[in-house]
Protein backbone atom coordinates (compact mmCIF):
# COMPACT_ATOMS: atom_id res chain seq x y z
CA UNK A 1 0.00 0.00 0.00
CA UNK A 2 1.37 3.61 -0.65
CA UNK A 3 1.83 6.14 1.62
CA UNK A 4 0.70 8.76 -0.73
CA UNK A 5 -2.74 10.65 -0.80
CA UNK A 6 -3.74 13.20 -4.03
CA UNK A 7 -6.24 15.32 -2.96
CA UNK A 8 -8.06 18.09 -5.34
CA UNK A 9 -11.23 19.56 -3.45
CA UNK A 10 -11.88 20.12 0.10
CA UNK A 11 -8.83 18.72 1.62
CA UNK A 12 -6.07 20.92 -0.23
CA UNK A 13 -3.59 22.16 2.02
CA UNK A 14 -4.55 26.02 0.77
CA UNK A 15 -8.21 25.26 1.24
CA UNK A 16 -9.58 27.92 3.34
CA UNK A 17 -13.69 27.26 3.68
CA UNK A 18 -15.67 25.98 6.79
CA UNK A 19 -16.10 22.43 4.76
CA UNK A 20 -12.91 19.52 6.06
CA UNK A 21 -11.44 22.49 8.22
CA UNK A 22 -11.26 19.92 10.50
CA UNK A 23 -9.72 17.20 8.46
CA UNK A 24 -7.31 19.29 7.22
CA UNK A 25 -6.12 20.22 10.60
CA UNK A 26 -5.97 16.57 11.31
CA UNK A 27 -4.16 15.42 8.23
CA UNK A 28 -1.48 18.08 8.62
CA UNK A 29 -0.66 17.06 11.90
CA UNK A 30 -0.69 12.99 10.47
CA UNK A 31 1.04 13.94 7.04
CA UNK A 32 3.84 15.92 4.99
CA UNK A 33 2.49 17.59 2.09
CA UNK A 34 4.77 17.09 -1.05
CA UNK A 35 3.04 19.81 -3.20
CA UNK A 36 1.07 20.70 -5.91
CA UNK A 37 0.44 17.49 -8.37
CA UNK A 38 -1.71 16.04 -11.06
CA UNK A 39 -3.11 13.54 -11.94
CA UNK A 40 -5.53 11.67 -14.87
CA UNK A 41 -9.17 12.38 -14.51
CA UNK A 42 -12.08 15.16 -15.19
CA UNK A 43 -13.09 17.14 -12.44
CA UNK A 44 -16.76 18.44 -12.12
CA UNK A 45 -18.54 20.56 -9.39
CA UNK A 46 -20.76 18.72 -6.91
CA UNK A 47 -22.15 21.94 -5.32
CA UNK A 48 -20.19 22.48 -1.97
CA UNK A 49 -17.26 20.00 -3.06
CA UNK A 50 -15.94 18.35 -6.36
CA UNK A 51 -15.96 14.97 -7.51
CA UNK A 52 -13.24 13.53 -9.73
CA UNK A 53 -13.94 10.91 -12.24
CA UNK A 54 -11.55 8.50 -14.25
CA UNK A 55 -10.79 10.10 -16.91
CA UNK A 56 -8.29 11.13 -19.85
CA UNK A 57 -8.31 14.95 -18.41
CA UNK A 58 -5.63 16.93 -16.24
CA UNK A 59 -7.12 17.39 -12.24
CA UNK A 60 -4.70 19.67 -10.22
CA UNK A 61 -4.12 18.69 -6.59
CA UNK A 62 -1.55 18.68 -4.13
CA UNK A 63 0.18 15.23 -2.87
CA UNK A 64 0.30 14.17 1.12
CA UNK A 65 3.20 11.69 1.93
CA UNK A 66 0.58 9.54 5.80
CA UNK A 67 2.51 8.93 8.53
CA UNK A 68 0.00 5.81 9.29
CA UNK A 69 -1.52 5.36 5.68
CA UNK A 70 -3.94 2.27 7.31
CA UNK A 71 -4.69 4.90 10.45
CA UNK A 72 -5.79 8.16 8.55
CA UNK A 73 -7.19 6.36 5.76
CA UNK A 74 -9.66 4.75 7.64
CA UNK A 75 -11.15 8.22 8.82
CA UNK A 76 -10.51 9.94 5.17
CA UNK A 77 -13.06 6.94 4.50
CA UNK A 78 -15.46 7.66 6.41
CA UNK A 79 -15.26 11.61 5.84
CA UNK A 80 -15.67 10.32 2.12
CA UNK A 81 -18.87 8.41 2.64
CA UNK A 82 -17.00 5.45 2.04
CA UNK A 83 -18.49 2.22 4.06
CA UNK A 84 -17.97 -0.55 1.51
CA UNK A 85 -21.77 -0.68 0.06
CA UNK A 86 -23.61 -0.02 -2.97
CA UNK A 87 -24.59 3.48 -2.02
CA UNK A 88 -21.22 4.79 -1.20
CA UNK A 89 -20.41 8.06 -3.42
CA UNK A 90 -16.54 7.56 -3.57
CA UNK A 91 -14.54 4.80 -3.89
CA UNK A 92 -10.33 4.51 -3.17
CA UNK A 93 -8.11 4.10 -5.87
CA UNK A 94 -4.43 4.29 -6.34
CA UNK A 95 -3.20 5.60 -9.46
CA UNK A 96 -0.04 7.72 -10.53
CA UNK A 97 0.22 11.20 -9.99
CA UNK A 98 3.20 13.60 -11.35
CA UNK A 99 4.41 15.94 -8.69
CA UNK A 100 5.58 19.56 -9.69
CA UNK A 101 9.01 18.24 -9.85
CA UNK A 102 8.26 15.83 -12.70
CA UNK A 103 8.32 13.07 -10.09
CA UNK A 104 6.01 10.54 -10.66
CA UNK A 105 4.23 8.66 -7.55
CA UNK A 106 1.82 5.92 -6.28
CA UNK A 107 -1.15 7.77 -4.43
CA UNK A 108 -4.27 6.87 -2.93
CA UNK A 109 -7.27 9.41 -5.20
CA UNK A 110 -10.85 9.41 -3.84
CA UNK A 111 -12.73 8.99 -7.35
CA UNK A 112 -16.37 9.86 -7.61
CA UNK A 113 -18.87 6.67 -8.78
CA UNK A 114 -22.07 8.49 -9.15
CA UNK A 115 -23.68 10.05 -12.26
CA UNK A 116 -22.37 13.47 -13.28
CA UNK A 117 -24.04 16.39 -15.32
CA UNK A 118 -21.84 16.96 -17.76
CA UNK A 119 -22.39 20.27 -17.83
CA UNK A 120 -20.68 20.40 -14.35
CA UNK A 121 -17.58 19.99 -15.63
CA UNK A 122 -14.62 21.60 -14.65
CA UNK A 123 -12.34 22.12 -17.77
CA UNK A 124 -9.36 23.46 -16.17
CA UNK A 125 -9.21 20.79 -13.59
CA UNK A 126 -8.82 22.93 -10.78
CA UNK A 127 -11.41 23.38 -7.94
CA UNK A 128 -11.94 26.94 -7.21
CA UNK A 129 -12.59 26.98 -3.23
CA UNK A 130 -14.34 30.00 -1.65
CA UNK A 131 -14.42 30.41 1.99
Amino acid sequence: MTQNLFVYGTLLPWATGELGAAQRARLSQEATTLGPAVTLGVLFDLGSYPGMLVGDGAVHGAVYALTDPGFTLTWLDAYEGIAGTAYDDYRRVEQSVRLDDGRELPAHVYVYVLPVDPRRAIASGRWHLTP
